[in-house]
């Protein structure tokens, strides 16, 4: 699955330091891969601990991990959905992710200009929304013109989309995401690829003092986006690309102990994303291969089968799982079948994360 998040901001918010520091294979992790595709889109590794111990369990001849693409966009200035700076080279490259990483600057420092000559994370929210927001309206104005005329002939799901429009607008207008707006999920058009629409997480770039604790900017942030069902994380880019130079994992391990830290923030920053985009993780296991399936949440058992290889959909007889916490107690496959820990599930079977799954499937 193709999932990619766009990295967002202003000019000198840190977006591309944090970006560099995803590409740095060594920041996160011993085994932490990155590639990239083009200069600013990398496909990066999503940290998940269960994959290594399903891997010194197995001893398999290849690992596979879950991943999700990552795309550094150009900074957004005023005037962007008219046209100004990239303007909607900008906003065509946002539509095509799948989710919003914004990145604001969240610290002082007389040495880093601010294209605004201040620092106030609010405000730099609020300018780029405000040029997602005109995008989308203009959208909506278009599709509402269209469903205008249908509802004018009578025609009754004319009529119900033209609501749906009219309650969009007036929200938006109102200077909210549409993401946040009172429609029931059902209704909800599906081919109007709203960038207010889409899920967003607020990055809270600080200073290194900053991190466990947070500082007034990132307070004002949560404060300002509370009513918005987004993530805010907070994470110091610069840190972050003083661990990314150490050359030994076990120096990294210290700098983050040192720091208070369990981990990179970049790795918790992928996790997040990934959980974002609602996503989550099955895994098949055999000597061959160990890999990690993305799937959405919620996704039942021909469908997840289908992610590996679409006959294994159409000609889905049944699904093999076994939970990840009891083959790891009882350490193989076997183990598990001879204890009955092996549960046979059928077509209304919703996966679980976590679940270790072997398809049967007509050819």
């Amino acid at each position: 699955m193709a999932l990619q998040c766009g990295i967002v901001g202003l000019p000198n918010v840190g977006k591309s330091t944090l970006f560099n520091c995803l590409s740095n294979a060594k920041a996160q992790s011993a085994n932490f891969p990155f590639c990239t595709i083009e200069p600013n889109v990398g496909v990066i590794t999503v940290p998940d601990p269960r994959l290594n111990k399903l891997q010194e369990l197995v001893k398999p001849n290849r690992v596979v991990p879950a991943t999700v693409e990552i795309v550094d966009i150009a900074g957004l200035v005023k005037g962007a959905s008219k046209g100004e700076g990239l303007g909607n080279k900008f906003l065509s490259n946002i539509r095509e992710t799948n989710a919003i990483i914004h990145v604001l600057r969240c610290f002082d420092d007389d040495n880093v200009t601010h294209v605004d000559g201040s620092v106030n994370p609010v405000r730099d929210k609020e300018i780029i929304d405000y040029e997602l927001q005109l995008k989308d309206l203009e959208t909506i104005e278009t599709r509402i013109q269209k469903a205008q005329k249908l509802a004018k002939v009578g025609d009754k799901a004319g009529k119900t989309l033209l609501e749906v429009l009219e309650t969009y607008k007036k929200h938006i207008e109102s200077g909210k995401p549409a993401r946040s707006v009172d429609i029931d999920e059902e209704k909800r058009p599906k081919d109007l690829f709203l960038l207010t629409e889409k899920p967003v997480m607020y990055v809270c770039n600080v200073d290194e003092a900053s991190i466990l604790t947070g500082n007034k900017y990132v307070d004002a942030i949560k404060e300002a986006v509370k009513d918005e069902n987004a993530m805010v994380l907070v994470i110091a880019a610069q840190t972050e690309a003083e661990i990314a130079e150490l050359e030994e994992y076990e120096e990294r391990k210290m700098f983050l102990e040192d720091l208070g830290l369990a981990e990179a923030g970049v790795a918790k920053l992928i996790r997040s994303a990934y959980s974002l985009l609602n996503l989550q993780t099955y895994f098949t296991a055999g000597v061959q291969e160990v890999r990690a399936w993305t799937f959405k949440k919620d996704m039942k058992a021909p469908q997840a089968a289908g992610i590996i290889h679409t006959d294994f959909e159409k000609g889905f007889i049944r699904a093999e799982v076994i939970k990840y916490e009891t083959y790891i107690a009882l350490g193989s496959e076997q183990a598990c079948k001879d204890a009955g820990k092996m549960a046979v599930e059928g077509k209304e079977y919703i996966v679980q994360d976590g679940d270790i799954m072997h398809f049967r499937f007509n050819n």
